[in-house]
């Protein structure tokens, strides 16, 4: 494979905490030599997992972000067994411009695994990642949010391996995080071209969020996510801090597929029926989307094509053809 373009000022295999930026090359009219900075910190003390914890993979999703600035700047390295690398703003340009892709290239970098080394700044930053980071840990926890477009009950979720080995270990992140929501995802589609897809290709114990959403910060998914972390990271043993802190029960969901998503057929505003967390019917309504070129019109229905729990819904009243409205799930009991 391409040796990665992207280099670094910050030693990944030095014993203390270090601070610095990984360094993205970008020739652009008014910074011929440049480069874009992506901030990294790395805690590493005595023997133990190495594990990779990222945010701001889509820059519009905030309560990550904070979450691991918090946990860089507070976190005694003499708690660590083992290594921390924490990217608290990995895709930065899409961090800086609070959106989920970034402005420079319009790179979406968790559709972009395994990378490109001589592509665009977000294929490279994907690539750093696949071809340097992953190989050397063996957890990497990634933390998003629904951004600005969709709003999540606070929740930590993840695609479901097959393997019943691996499976096992990835419910005990889930148990171990213990978000008042856990939802399992089985059989995504493309995740070929997700972090996930280089994780599990690399043999990478994975895990993920969705904290909140629409754009804002969610106090509660943050509350609880900040207490998670500490778990989770007690659980994988590279934080070893003397504290015991039992986990809650966490509520499992199994996500309804891609495919039956609710998804809006007209352009307008949407008017909701429903709310985060309610239960609901196959074939019941789920809103109506109100024509504003023609409000002599009536409205268009929308419906829900399972029924289940409403897991995350659009933000944004005005919606378009195409734009996801709801997201179902169904319960499960404890796994």
């Amino acid at each position: 494979m391409t040796s990665s373009p992207v280099w670094s000022d910050v030693n990944l295999d030095r014993s203390g905490r270090s601070c610095g930026y990984l360094r993205v090359p970008h020739s652009v009219n008014d910074s011929g030599y440049g480069w874009i900075p992506v901030p990294i910190i790395v805690l590493k003390n005595d023997d133990g997992p190495d594990v990779l914890l990222m945010a701001g993979n889509h820059g519009d999703e905030y309560e990550g972000q904070v979450l691991l600035m918090k946990l860089a700047q507070n976190l005694p390295v003499e708690h660590v067994r083992g290594r921390l690398i924490i990217l608290p703003g990995v895709n930065a340009p899409a961090v800086a411009a609070g959106t989920r892709i970034s402005p420079i290239d319009d790179g979406n970098l968790n559709r972009l695994f395994p990378g490109e080394p001589q592509g665009t700044p977000t294929h490279a930053i994907a690539h750093y990642i696949d071809s340097v980071l992953l190989p050397q840990v063996r957890f990497c926890f990634d933390f998003h949010s629904g951004g600005y477009s969709l709003e999540y009950i606070p929740a930590a979720h993840l695609v479901a391996p097959d393997d019943p080995d691996l499976r096992a270990e990835a419910i005990g992140f889930l148990n171990a995080f213990a978000m008042p929501n856990s939802i399992l995802i089985e059989g995504l589609i493309g995740g070929g071209t997700r972090l996930l897809g280089s994780c599990q290709r690399l043999g990478v114990g994975h895990m993920s969020t969705e904290l909140g959403g629409a754009g804002s910060f969610s106090v509660q998914a943050y509350r609880a996510a900040e207490q998670g972390l500490r778990r989770l990271l007690r659980h994988v043993g590279v934080l070893v801090d003397g504290i015991e802190d039992a986990a809650p029960k966490t509520r499992f969901f199994i996500r309804q597929p891609t495919r039956d998503f609710v998804y809006a057929e007209a352009t307008g505003v949407f008017e909701a029926y429903v709310e985060l967390g309610d239960t609901v019917e196959a074939r019941t309504p789920a809103g109506a989307i109100h024509c504003t070129d023609t409000p002599w019109r009536d409205p268009q229905p929308v419906f829900f094509s399972h029924g289940g729990t409403v897991l995350c819904k659009r933000s944004p009243a005005r919606a378009k053809i195409g734009d996801c409205l709801f997201v179902t799930g169904t319960p499960v009991g404890a796994q």
